[in-house]
């Protein structure tokens, strides 16, 4: 799970996250969290993206940041 979450855009990780902190039911958004080492809130936001039947921002993606040994 660590793997693929590591491999996803920011808001995919909020969404997946969202959608394993339901599987798991009661004390799921606590557990995913620490799991991934991100806020609860951020699960919780993930749980309202997958509730929306429209996403407005579905090309919308951020790009990789590159570290400071990239930078000029």
């Amino acid at each position: 799970m660590q793997r693929l979450f590591a491999t996803l855009s920011e808001k995919d990780k909020r969404r997946y996250a969202g959608i394993e902190a339901t599987k798991l039911g009661h004390g799921g958004i606590d557990y995913i969290s620490k799991l991934f080492d991100i806020d609860p809130k951020t699960v919780r936001r993930g749980l309202q993206e997958l509730d929306l039947a429209d996403d407005p921002a579905s090309e919308r993606v951020r790009k990789k940041r590159w570290g400071p040994e990239t930078r000029d």
